[in-house]
């Protein structure tokens, strides 16, 4: 596999990761228990770190790339594998 290939799945990886874990230990004002801004919407995260955030997505995204480039080098899962309709495709004998 290519270099701009790996990069290319790991930015799409990243990207992927960082939106997943967007809701995760965010808390919103009411509930961290700080007043909030007048005109703020009620579900304004109170304790959001773009660093930290960012970093985990790396990390995260780091370890699914080295996994898929890893099956894609070994082939431990294929579309074989994850054939859910192999009895529905069989010639009946």
């Amino acid at each position: 596999m290519k270099i701009t290939s790996i990069v290319a799945i790991y930015a799409l990886v990243w990207v992927m990761t960082a939106f997943v874990m967007l809701p995760f230990g965010v808390k919103t004002h009411d509930e961290a228990g700080i007043p909030k801004v007048p005109g703020q919407a009620d579900s304004a995260p109170a304790n959001f770190r773009p660093g930290r955030h960012a970093l985990r997505a790396t990390i995260i995204a780091a370890v699914l790339t080295a996994l898929y480039i890893a099956n894609y080098t070994y082939g431990w899962v294929g579309a074989d594998t994850i054939n859910l309709f192999e009895e529905l495709l069989a010639e009946p004998s």
